[in-house]
């Protein structure tokens, strides 16, 4: 199975709508394994988003992400990276499609929501700065011979 990491941004978290889009990665079939709130320090966040510096944005990316809580959550699940990408919508919320968490809810290329990691090497690399190993729990969902 694969795992991957989704951040709940300040905006969702304010937005009050954690359990939104958790309930959609969850009907899904993908599996929560880790979860926390956190306010991310500017280390942490710059870390993160290491392959955006010198980026124009970076700095107001590193402002917003550590401006307010996020909700850090691992996923896991068949394909899980690209079932979260494909589920989130285009980083734009006002040009992703209906049914997305971005099109459904977002109209900001920056206040975007979510992050989730663009691929299986990030998602490892991801999970690792915002989770220690022993805050991933391991189970299996009673249904899983269902899902796939």
């Amino acid at each position: 199975m694969q795992q991957t990491l989704v951040l709940i941004k300040p905006d969702g978290v304010q937005r009050r709508l954690c359990g939104e889009i958790i309930g959609r990665f969850e009907k899904k079939g993908l599996r929560l394994v880790a979860a926390k709130l956190v306010r991310p320090a500017r280390e942490l966040a710059a870390k993160h988003y290491a392959v955006h510096a010198g980026k124009p944005f970076y700095d107001s990316l590193l402002q917003f992400l550590t401006g307010g809580p996020t909700f850090a959550i691992v996923l896991e699940g068949r394909e899980a990276v690209a079932v979260v990408r494909n589920m989130m919508g285009s980083t734009d919320g006002a040009k992703a499609p209906p049914g997305t968490v971005r099109g459904d809810f977002g109209i900001s290329v920056q206040n975007n929501l979510v992050h989730g990691s663009d691929s299986p090497e990030n998602a490892d690399l991801e999970i690792g700065l915002w989770f220690q190993p022993d805050e991933l729990v391991s189970w299996t969902v009673a249904d899983q011979s269902w899902i796939g």
